[in-house]
C-alpha cells in the first residue's frame, strides 16, 4: 500500500468563476452590487494596528451580542465563523452523527454533498417537485437529520413558515438546520420557530445582504445546548476562526440596520424589474424571493447564452446537471448591470435569428 492509498479523496464543491479581468458585469456568485454600510469603513479606519499581534476573542463575543441583540436572541443561543459554509460544516460535524441517513434536496446548494461525503455521514436526496418546490412530507421518514436553504439554491424559491414547521415539528428526534443565506430577499425566516422547537437551527450569512463576502462571516441561531454542542466542536477544531478586524467589523456592519434594509429595498425593486425584463425576452422564470433569479428559455440552449454572454465580459452561473442544465442562475447587480444584461441579451436572440 503506498501513502496516495491512505490519502482521503473527494469531489470538492466548485466555487462560481472569478473572472481575473477588470471591466465586467459579475453575476455569478449572488454578491451585492453595493458596499457593505458607512460604518465598516469608519469601523476600519479606527482599528488598532498593534492589536493585530494579539490573538482575537476566541468567542468573539462582540459580535456574538451584535447578532444576538439583532434578533432578539440570548448571546447563548448565537454561534459565530468564518462565513455560513464554516458554521454549517460545523453544524453537520456537531449534528449529523448518525447511522440514519440525512435529507436535503436534489438540487439545493451543492456543498451539502460535499461535506457528507468528506465527513462519510450517509445521505439521501429528495426529489424537488415539478415547480421546484420543496414537499414537507418527503421529510418525515426517519433520518439522521435535515438541511435545506430557504429560499432555496439555485432555484430562489422560498417554503412558507407554516411548511418549514411541518418538516420540524415532524421531526423531532432529529436536528433540522434552516440555511437562510437568501432569506433577507423576501422570505420569512423560522427563527420565531426557536422558541417552540429544541431541534431546529437557523443559520445566515454576511456575504449577500450584508455585502461581507469578501470577510467571511455566517452564524448560527438555536436553543442554547446546541450552541454550546457546536462550540464544543469549534474548539475542538480551531479556538481562533475569527479574526480582529472581522469581528469589529462585522459588528459595525450587523448595527446600521437602516443601512441594510435600504441595500435589500433596492436589490428587490431591481430583482422584479429584471423578471420583466427577461420574461419580455421569452425566459420563464419563477419569482424568486432570493438575490438572484432562475430562468430557462424554451427556445435556446441555457448553455449557448452563457457562452455569449461571458465573450461579452458578462458572468451568469451554469449548471451542467440534470434537470437544471438548461437553466441559467442570474445575479441581482444595480439597475444598470441589469439593463446591459437585457441587452446583451436583445442582440443574442437578434444575432441567432440571423
Amino acid at each position: 500500500m503506498s501513502w496516495e492509498d491512505r490519502v482521503r479523496k473527494v469531489v470538492p464543491y466548485t466555487p462560481g468563476e472569478q473572472p481575473k479581468t477588470d471591466h465586467v458585469i459579475k453575476l455569478n456568485t449572488n454578491e451585492n452590487p453595493y458596499p457593505p454600510s458607512p460604518k465598516v469603513a469608519e469601523a476600519l479606519r479606527n482599528l488598532k494596528t498593534d492589536d493585530l499581534r494579539l490573538y482575537p476573542d476566541p468567542a468573539a463575543s462582540d459580535l456574538v451580542h451584535a447578532v444576538a441583540k439583532n434578533y432578539g436572541l440570548k448571546d447563548s443561543q448565537v454561534f459565530v465563523g468564518v462565513g455560513s459554509d464554516d458554521v454549517l460544516a460545523m453544524c453537520f460535524m456537531t449534528f449529523f452523527h448518525s447511522k440514519d441517513p440525512i435529507f436535503f434536496p436534489d438540487i439545493t446548494y451543492s456543498f451539502y454533498d460535499v461535506w457528507a461525503d468528506l465527513l462519510e455521514i450517509p445521505y439521501e436526496t429528495k426529489v424537488l417537485k415539478a415547480d421546484f418546490g420543496i414537499d414537507p412530507e418527503d421529510y418525515l421518514a426517519p433520518n439522521g437529520g435535515i438541511v435545506f436553504p430557504n429560499p432555496n439554491a439555485p432555484t430562489g424559491q422560498d417554503l412558507p413558515l407554516s411548511r418549514i414547521e411541518r418538516i420540524v415539528a415532524g421531526n423531532p428526534d432529529s436536528i433540522v438546520i434552516v440555511d437562510e443565506a437568501y432569506v433577507d430577499f423576501g422570505a420569512e425566516t423560522a427563527l420565531p420557530l426557536l422558541e417552540k422547537y429544541d431541534n431546529l437551527v437557523v443559520t445566515q450569512t454576511f456575504s449577500k445582504s450584508r455585502s461581507l463576502a469578501g470577510l467571511r462571516v455566517g452564524c448560527a441561531m438555536a436553543n442554547e445546548r446546541l450552541i454550546k454542542y457546536l462550540n464544543d466542536v469549534k474548539y475542538s477544531f480551531n479556538s481562533y476562526t475569527m479574526n480582529r478586524p472581522t469581528i469589529a467589523l462585522a459588528k459595525a456592519c450587523i448595527e446600521d440596520q437602516a443601512y441594510f434594509k435600504s441595500c435589500c429595498q433596492k436589490i428587490v425593486a431591481t430583482r422584479e424589474k429584471t423578471e420583466d425584463l427577461l420574461r419580455k425576452l421569452g425566459f420563464i422564470l419563477r419569482d424568486s424571493k432570493a438575490n438572484f433569479v432562475f430562468a430557462t428559455h424554451p427556445e435556446r440552449q441555457a448553455k449557448e447564452i452563457f457562452a455569449y454572454l461571458k465573450s461579452r465580459n458578462i458572468y451568469v452561473r451554469y449548471f451542467d446537471k440534470p434537470r437544471i442544465d438548461n437553466y441559467l442562475r442570474i445575479t441581482i447587480g444595480t439597475d444598470e448591470e441589469m439593463e446591459t444584461l437585457a441587452g446583451a441579451l436583445e442582440d443574442y436572440f437578434k444575432r441567432s435569428e440571423i
